[in-house]
C-alpha cells in the first residue's frame, strides 16, 4: 500500500515565524482537528492541528512503510523553518503488535498512523514559533506565506489577550502559570476492569509457571479499565496538567480520527474544527524508547517499581528497598542487556549509565540511561523497530512473551506500550513508549497499565502495582 498519496508533482512548502506567546490553551484551542501535543523534559514543547498529510501502513512491514512515506514526504520539501525547533515534523505512532486495534476503544487507530500538522506551535528556549505546512500538487510559498500571515495575526492576538488578563488579574485560561485553574474534572460514574483480581492471578501464575519451566524469562502483564464520564474529557486541561505534573516525563496527545485529514490527493478538506474530534491517545510517560540526532542515540531503561513514601524518611526507604530487591533488580537487568544487545548491531560504541532511582509522582523506578554512538548513518525509526518492544513492556524472548500476552489479555493493547513520537525531515526523531496512558472519546476512557512478571512475582502485589500506574490518568478523570 502506497502509505502517502504523493504525485510526481506534489510539493511540500513549510513557512515558520516567530509569535507572540499565547498561553498553552489558547493555542491550543485554536487549531483546528487531529491535534498532537508532544513534550519532553529535554525538547520545545509542540502543538500541532490540522492535517497536510498522513501516512498510514499495517503489518510486519509497518515501520519500513512509515520510513519510506516520510522520506518521500520530506524529499520534496521547500522549507524555511527560522529556527530548528519550529521545523516540521511527522507525529503519530504504532500498535504495539499485528491487528493490536481490531478491538475497541482502538478501532479509530491504525497500526501505524503518522500527521503532518498544517499548524504547529512551538515553545522553544528562544521563543514561541508557528510553523504552517502544505502539500499538494498545487501548493505554493506564496499560499502558504499568506496563511503563515494569517496565523501570525490570531495568535499575537492571543498573546496578547492573555496579557492583558493577567494584567487585570483575571482568568485568562493559562493553564502554564496554575494548570489546577483548568476545568474541573469530568468525573467518573462507573468502571470495568477487562480483567477479574481472579483471571488475574490464574494468569500470573500461569506465567511464573511457564518462567520457572524455561519457556520464558520474563513476560509483561497488563490490564484495562474502562470508565463512564460524568462529563467530556477536557483534553487541553487534561494534557496541560499531565505536563506540569510530570516534568520529568513525556506527555502525548494524538488524535487520529477527526476531521480535516487528507483525501487521496494529500489535500486537507476545510472541516477539521475544535469542536470535530474524536479519539485522543494521551498519557504521560516516564520511559523514552530511543532519542536520536545525528549519529547519537540516548534511550533508557526503566523497570522495576515500588511506591512513594508519605514522609521523606518513608519514600528513602522505599527507594533503599527497591535497590536492594532481588526480584526488581532482576527485571531490570534483563530490560538493560536487552536494550544494548538490539542496539549492539547499529552501534560504534554502547554506554551505560549508573544505575539510579526515577522518582514520579505516585511511583519510583530503577532507571538506566544508555547512550550510544551510531556505526552509519541511520533513520530513527530503524531504531525504533529494532528496539520495539523493550522486555520493559514485552518480555523475553520476545516471541514467547508476546503469545503469554496474546494468550493472557482479554483486550487489544492497540497503541498501549507502543512506540509514540516524531520524525523530521533527517530522520531524527524522539520516540516514547506509551504507558501510563488512556485513550479517550468524549465521555469515554479506557486506562491501561502493566507489570513485569518474572519467577517469583506475587499476583498480589503486582494487582496493586497496577492501580498505582493508573494514578496519574486516574487522577485527571475524578472529581
Amino acid at each position: 500500500m502506497d502509505p502517502f498519496a504523493l504525485t510526481d508533482s506534489s510539493r511540500l512548502v513549510s513557512r515558520a515565524r516567530r509569535i507572540d506567546d499565547p498561553s498553552f490553551r489558547a493555542a491550543f484551542e485554536a487549531i483546528e482537528t487531529p491535534r498532537v501535543v508532544w513534550g519532553a523534559p529535554e525538547e520545545s514543547t509542540v502543538i500541532g492541528g490540522g492535517a497536510a498529510a498522513t501516512l498510514t501502513a499495517s503489518g510486519p512491514d509497518r515501520f519500513a512503510t512509515i520510513r519510506d512515506g516520510a522520506d518521500r514526504l520530506f524529499a520534496s520539501g521547500d522549507v524555511h523553518a527560522g529556527t530548528e525547533a519550529a521545523r516540521p515534523r511527522l507525529f503519530g505512532g504504532f500498535a504495539f503488535h499485528e491487528a493490536a486495534t481490531d478491538g475497541e476503544p482502538w478501532t479509530s487507530f491504525p497500526e501505524a498512523w503518522f500527521v503532518f500538522p498544517r499548524v504547529q506551535v512551538t515553545a522553544a528556549d528562544n521563543g514561541t514559533w508557528v510553523t504552517v505546512n502544505a502539500v499538494g500538487p498545487d501548493v505554493t510559498a506564496t499560499d502558504v506565506e499568506r496563511r503563515l500571515d494569517e496565523a501570525v495575526t490570531t495568535f499575537d492576538a492571543l498573546g496578547a489577550a492573555d496579557r492583558e488578563a493577567d494584567d487585570h488579574g483575571t482568568d485568562a485560561s493559562d493553564g502554564t502559570a496554575d494548570p489546577d485553574r483548568n476545568p474541573d474534572r469530568p468525573g467518573i460514574v462507573s468502571r470495568h476492569r477487562t480483567t477479574t483480581r481472579a483471571e488475574w492471578r490464574t494468569g500470573v501464575e500461569a506465567a511464573v509457571d511457564r518462567i520457572r519451566q524455561g519457556d520464558l524469562e520474563k513476560v509483561v502483564l497488563a490490564q484495562a479499565l474502562a470508565a463512564e464520564l460524568r462529563d467530556d474529557a477536557p483534553r487541553c486541561a487534561m494534557i496541560d496538567r499531565l505536563r506540569h505534573r510530570y516534568p520529568n516525563c513525556y506527555p502525548f496527545l494524538i488524535e487520529t480520527d477527526a476531521a480535516g485529514t487528507p483525501d487521496a490527493a494529500g489535500t486537507p478538506d476545510e472541516t477539521g474544527t475544535p469542536d470535530a474530534a474524536g479519539a485522543a491517545f494521551v498519557g504521560a510517560t516516564p520511559e523514552r524508547l530511543v532519542s536520536m540526532r545525528g549519529r547519537t542515540v540516548e534511550t533508557d531503561a526503566l523497570a522495576g517499581t515500588t511506591g512513594r513514601g508519605e514522609t521523606p524518611e518513608e519514600d528513602e526507604w522505599l527507594a533503599s528497598e527497591l535497590a536492594a530487591d532481588r526480584k526488581n533488580g532482576h527485571e531490570h537487568d534483563l530490560v538493560v542487556e536487552a536494550i544494548r544487545d538490539q542496539l549492539e548491531p547499529f552501534t560504534a560504541s554502547i554506554s551505560t549509565g549508573d544505575r539510579r532511582i526515577k522518582r514520579l509522582a505516585e511511583v519510583q523506578h530503577l532507571h538506566t540511561p544508555i547512550t550510544a554512538d551510531l556505526a552509519a548513518t541511520t533513520h530513527v525509526l530503524e531504531l525504533v523497530e529494532a528496539l520495539h518492544p523493550t522486555p520493559a513492556v514485552g518480555g523475553l524472548p520476545p516471541a514467547a512473551a508476546l503469545e503469554t500476552i496474546r494468550e493472557t489479555e482479554p483486550f487489544d493493547r492497540g497503541w498501549y506500550a507502543a512506540p509514540v513520537g516524531w520524525i523530521d525531515a533527517a530522520g531524527n526523531g524522539t520516540f516514547t513508549v506509551g504507558i501510563r496512558s488512556a485513550v479517550f472519546e468524549r465521555r469515554q476512557a479506557t486506562l491501561f497499565a502493566g507489570v513485569g512478571i518474572v519467577a517469583d512475582s506475587d499476583a498480589d502485589e503486582e494487582w496493586d502495582e497496577i492501580q498505582l500506574k493508573y494514578r496519574p490518568i486516574l487522577n485527571e478523570l475524578e472529581d
